[in-house]
Order: C-alpha cells, then structure tokens, then sequence
C-alpha cells in the first residue's frame, strides 16, 4: 500500500450539507476500494487565480489516503462522472 493525496474542488455556491455529502462519498469510494482514508482536511471556500468555468472560488477537500492501483482508479473514473 502506498501513500497519496487528493485534492478535491467543489463549486463555491454548494451549501455546507453538500460539501458534507462529497466528503462522504468519497471517504465511502476510498474504503470500498482496498484503501483507507488517513486524514482529510477541509480547508474551505478559497479564492482561484484565474476564472474556472466562471467560478472565482471554490471549496477544498484534501484527503490523505493509504491505497493501490485500484483506488486511484475508482478515484479517477468518479472525478471524471461527478464534473
């Protein structure tokens, strides 16, 4: 097992209940897939540098996680979807 981390991005107008919602989802992808979630750290409604889809801030999740080959994929493969 290794050692990783993820930062997530969220959009800036979602509500606390929803930022809640996709920490749990994919703390719930995580476990579900040989790995296990070591820490995640909400660091909250940040400013961009540049305009993203004309979004000036966003929402950080950053997950610590211990997994393989196989986690990342799952991670990957539901970034892609949940854009």
């Amino acid at each position: 097992m290794n050692f990783y981390e993820h930062t997530l991005i969220a959009k800036q107008n979602l509500s606390q209940k929803d930022v809640d919602a996709i920490e749990k989802k994919y703390e719930d992808l995580i476990n579900n897939n040989s790995g296990k979630v070591l820490k995640v750290e909400k660091w909250g409604l940040l400013n961009f540098k540049r305009k993203i889809k004309n979004y000036t801030k966003g929402y950080f999740l950053h997950f610590k996680i211990e997994g393989g080959p196989v986690t990342l994929e799952e991670i990957k493969n539901k970034t892609k979807l949940d854009n």
